[in-house]
């Protein structure tokens, strides 16, 4: 009875572990403004079970190469737990503008955010948030990979997922609807993905879609805005690799 507990256990923490992705992987993305090429983004995700780090710099093409000079750089850090990622440190900067960030302070609870010469610390209501749960307090980086990081994600349709975004300039609230399970062809192959649509305020104009590679470690691999002039901004997926 005892080897087969044992071996239960370790068949558990061998399928929890899988559920990660691999400690170092490379996503390419294609930036495109109403069908248009503008930018290629690419981003690294690199950890070691325990802690993590996102990096991302995207670039200017074609058109966007003569509209958008220098780097857009974005750099997310901090610990894998239980509930996916908890970021402890984002930071954004883009071309030779100063940069904007935000630092997570999770023993007090609080969030520093740092802009234009200007810093603002907010108290972060999380104490009550239940164990493996979604963790509310998020940066816009480690929130598109959290799903990466939970041994079994809840993405049953219809599900509603909450969650406070910073990017170092100011807090939004979202909240994303799972719409289901869709086939979605990239240049980099085709993936099962779960698609997950913002909900939308009376006043809120602007739109955003993800998808999420379900048998590719939830990594997103295409994420569409909508701005409220119907500007469509579609950032697809173009290469995964180490």
């Amino acid at each position: 009875m005892i080897k087969k507990s044992l071996a239960a256990l370790a068949l558990a923490w061998t399928c929890a572990a899988s559920a990660q992705p691999p400690h170092r992987v490379t996503l390419v993305y294609e930036l495109s403004y109403n069908g248009m090429v503008a930018a290629e983004l690419t981003e690294v995700l690199e950890h070691d079970g325990k802690s993590f780090t996102l990096s991302s710099e995207g670039r200017g093409k074609g058109l966007g190469a003569l509209l958008y000079r220098g780097a857009a750089k974005r750099l997310s850090r901090g610990d894998v737990v239980r509930a996916g990622l908890r970021a402890l440190e984002f930071r954004e900067q883009r071309g030779d503008k100063p940069p904007a960030s935000a630092k997570f302070d999770w023993a007090k609870n609080t969030l520093t955010q740092e802009h234009e010469g200007r810093s603002e610390t907010a108290s972060m209501p999380v104490a009550g948030t239940p164990p493996g749960a979604q963790l509310p307090f998020q940066d816009r980086m480690s929130f598109l990979y959290n799903f990466a990081f939970q041994a079994a994600p809840d993405v049953s349709t219809g599900r509603l997922i909450n969650a406070m975004l910073t990017d170092g300039k100011g807090l939004s609230q979202f909240q994303y609807q799972v719409a289901g399970r869709e086939r979605l062809k990239t240049p980099a192959g085709e993936f099962v993905t779960i698609h997950l649509v913002k909900q939308r305020d009376p006043n809120d104009e602007r739109g955003t879609e993800l998808w999420f590679a379900s048998e590719r470690n939830f990594l997103p691999v295409r994420i569409l805005v909508i701005e409220k002039n119907g500007t469509r901004i579609d950032q697809v997926v173009t290469h995964i690799g180490d």
